[in-house]
């Protein structure tokens, strides 16, 4: 009844109950926390051009240059491994009622530069239309969100205050 192979998994058994208790612990320590930051987004030659997806289709592609102001140090606690930033873009159009684009993210781990100051940056990802009604486009939203990476618990996603809404030019450029 008391042989090695039972004393060992009562003593595995504790183990794993013990450990379970203590992740839940460092979870409720950081469950209720707001993780969210003032930021600024701000952005400058706004130009649309008439080109083909990657599948193809006629549609109109969105270019821009960023800029980034965000303070992010009081997010991180003992409890976040890392920051997963994603900028999108959120417009209305005939085909949609809502579309969204990502269109820029980075990844800021535990004990890099949490302050941003991004002056110039070219969006990352391609800003294809789902047709062609950007040109014009005078309601186009921006909107940087992170999700909190923890050592233990939730994944939040956490939308940033500052929103900024910007238009595209009547006309195509060359």
């Amino acid at each position: 009844m008391n042989s090695v192979l039972s004393r060992a998994n009562t003593i595995f058994a504790f183990t794993l109950s013990v450990l379970a208790f203590l992740t839940f612990s460092c979870f409720m320590t950081t469950a209720f926390n707001t993780n969210a930051a003032n930021i600024t987004v701000r952005t400058s030659d706004h130009i649309v051009k008439s080109a083909f997806t990657p599948y193809g289709a006629r549609a109109d592609r969105g270019f821009f240059s960023l800029g980034l102001k965000a303070d992010l140090e009081q997010i991180f606690n003992w409890n976040v491994k890392q920051l997963f930033l994603y900028i999108t873009a959120e417009y209305e159009s005939e085909n949609n009622k809502l579309n969204q684009v990502v269109i820029w993210d980075k990844i800021i781990p535990r004990g890099a530069k949490s302050n941003l100051d991004l002056k110039t940056i070219k969006i990352k990802y391609p800003f294809f239309d789902d047709g062609q009604t950007l040109k014009g486009k005078d309601n186009v939203t921006l909107t940087l969100s992170w999700n909190v990476i923890p050592n233990a618990g939730l994944l939040p996603r956490i939308v940033g205050t500052g929103n900024t809404v910007i238009s595209f030019p009547n006309e195509y450029t060359r």
